[in-house]
């Protein structure tokens, strides 16, 4: 994967017989992880609050918020679309993502937009449509697709855009990049909602 770092604002917030032995190629449960449960022998990309598995025909790029140069979220890019992956703080208890599914439909309300509810691979999710303008300047519509799924004392939100968003069914591949997601909560103290920090890695560092 390559690393390129994208400025952006910071994230608004309101899962027969014998065979030859073969490497492990994927998460051995339905994903998204915790971190501290991982042992599918995957290589991923740690990124301090979530580790990456390689998603073919995907590039990785960083969001970074121009205020505090902090990243604050993590994309996977293709020409057909991109996944935006946030993770947060929640309650051991769980339950966040049905508290901020109504501060994303507020939110999104707020700004002249419509959103709907579908059930999805991982739960509930959420279709936004919110105006746009189109490139040669004319009115238009963004859809965003977003995914919340609930771990342990953590909240992974995804958010699907392009291709991925506007046909669900033929996401399969994308929804299998978030399977892959490994989410390090840590044992710190953190208010529930609270985005999980990154940390780069070596090689972005040099490239700052």
């Amino acid at each position: 994967m390559k690393f390129r770092r994208k400025s952006a604002p910071a994230p608004d917030v309101a899962d027969e017989g014998p065979a030859a032995p073969t490497a492990p190629t994927g998460p051995t449960g339905p994903g998204p992880h915790d971190a501290g449960e991982l042992n599918d022998g995957v290589e991923r990309v740690d990124l301090g609050s979530l580790l990456i598995a390689p998603s073919p025909g995907r590039e990785l790029r960083l969001q970074v918020n121009e205020t505090t140069n902090e990243v604050a979220s993590v994309l996977l890019v293709a020409e057909e679309g991109a996944l935006e992956l946030q993770p947060f703080s929640a309650a051991s208890s769980g339950g966040l993502w049905e508290q901020v599914r109504p501060q994303i439909a507020a939110d999104v309300a707020r700004r002249g937009g419509t959103t709907s509810e579908r059930e999805g691979r991982f739960g509930t999710e959420v279709l936004c449509r919110v105006p746009a303008p189109m490139p040669d300047g004319s009115a238009g519509v963004q859809v965003s697709r977003i995914i919340g799924v609930d771990g342990r004392r953590w909240m992974l939100r995804a958010t699907l855009l392009g291709r991925p968003a506007q046909d669900p069914e033929s996401a399969a591949e994308w929804e299998d990049a978030i399977a892959q997601v490994a989410v390090r909560r840590g044992d710190q103290a953190m208010p529930v909602g609270r985005p999980l920090p990154f940390v780069l890695p070596p090689e972005a560092r040099r490239s700052r």
